[in-house]
């Protein structure tokens, strides 16, 4: 089906077509026809569908222009998160052009701003959990006016961090109000804390799809200790347009940023250690070309979808199949090629095959050689997997 015959408004079609965009992916197919009956749904699909679009649309032709109250509240886990969704409504909006008003509601800028900005009375606000229960127990952000509640990464927002602001939120709000939770993963808690709050909920989740063709899957085995080396020559060896390094640890990615800084490779290093406008300005690097190499951690990285990225490299090899998906579900984007290389040091060379079996892709081997990638033709040992292995590799 086309956005039109979705129900999607003439405006709002002519804004997408202006940004490339002509025909619905699979979960906005399912999902937009839900949301725009006031249904409180659950969807869940891979990184990089189209999850936010499939319910910014529905809400956006729902909205009363006309009225001058703050109907939709999207939240977001993360700053930038946030801010793409907030860059997503402008662009809608200038596109269209469709006269509605948006308002950005995160931490580390100034509230007496947001305060400010909140008399004009933006019919869509985008935030996060804290800075918006803030506004609302001030009285400034109407919670009775919401007509629909988003929760964007929710198994990320319905953990210990922010479980409570996120119920504050909800439970301020009518009964009436649509609640739309969105994400990539499904976790247990997540799904039963979900149920509580939404007992009528309606799961959208579309039929598996196979992996990307498009990606290479390649690894190579060294000394923890010599990986930062490693991972310098692998960046010079591959030149990527765009590359995203993952790392656990935010200490990790401030070490490898000074290295790669070190030999003149353009690097930021994305985690929650920085201030906002440090983050802001990292992502506007590496969007725009000024910077080719980022390095996040899977809570920094959550959610953000970067056109153009090439190359994912994991300096730490994440030990559950399902996030590595995650990560190199980040390249490959719109029909292009991409690769992704994880560093192994000997005893995660297990990973490998774990990923082979969990996940049915070919992991190549390879080995550097003056300055080029030569594949490994005969497979070394590795430790067998065994299902059910707990993945005491972190």
């Amino acid at each position: 089906m086309t956005f039109s015959e979705l129900g999607i408004s003439a405006p709002l079609v002519s804004a997408l077509a202006k940004q490339g965009i002509s025909e619905p992916t699979p979960i906005q197919g399912l999902a937009i026809t839900a949301i725009a009956g006031g249904q409180d749904v659950y969807v869940h699909s891979e990184t990089g569908s189209g999850k936010t679009l499939a319910y910014l649309l529905p809400l956006l032709c729902r909205l009363d222009l006309k009225s001058e109250t703050t109907q939709v509240v999207i939240v977001a886990p993360t700053h930038e998160l946030a801010i793409q969704i907030q860059r997503q409504c402008c662009d809608l909006s200038q596109n269209g052009p469709l006269p509605f008003r948006t308002l950005l509601l995160i931490g580390g800028t100034s509230l007496d701003r947001q305060i400010e900005k909140l008399k004009k009375k933006p019919h869509v606000a985008v935030g996060s959990p804290g800075r918006i229960c803030e506004l609302m127990e001030m009285g400034k952000l109407k919670a009775h006016t919401f007509k629909a509640v988003v929760l964007d990464e929710a198994d990320n927002l319905l953990d210990d961090r922010s479980l409570a602001s996120v119920r504050s939120l909800i439970l301020a709000t009518p009964k009436s109000r649509q609640l739309i939770f969105v994400s990539a993963t499904e976790q247990v808690r997540s799904s039963r804390e979900i149920s509580a709050l939404s007992p009528e909920c309606q799961l959208i989740k579309p039929e598996a799809a196979p992996l990307n063709p498009n990606i290479d899957h390649l690894f190579t085995v060294c000394e923890e200790r010599d990986k930062p080396d490693v991972l310098r020559k692998m960046i010079h060896a591959t030149d990527p347009q765009r590359a995203l390094v993952f790392v656990h640890r935010n200490a990790t990615a401030e070490v490898i940023a000074s290295k790669l800084g070190h030999h003149k490779i353009s690097v930021v290093d994305l985690h929650g250690a920085f201030e906002k406008a440090d983050r802001k300005k990292a992502m506007d690097d590496f969007r725009s070309g000024k910077v080719r190499v980022l390095i996040a951690s899977d809570i920094a990285a959550r959610g953000l979808d970067i056109p153009g990225v090439t190359h994912i490299f994991n300096l730490d090899a994440p030990s559950q199949s399902l996030a590595y998906i995650h990560r190199v579900g980040r390249t490959a984007r719109a029909g292009a090629k991409g690769t992704a290389i994880s560093l192994f040091s000997g005893p995660e060379c297990r990973l490998a095959q774990r990923y082979q079996e969990e996940l049915g892709i070919a992991m190549q081997e390879v080995r550097l050689r003056e300055g080029r990638l030569i594949p490994v033709e005969e497979p070394r040992q590795r430790p067998s997997y065994r299902p059910g292995d707990s993945g005491s590799i972190q």
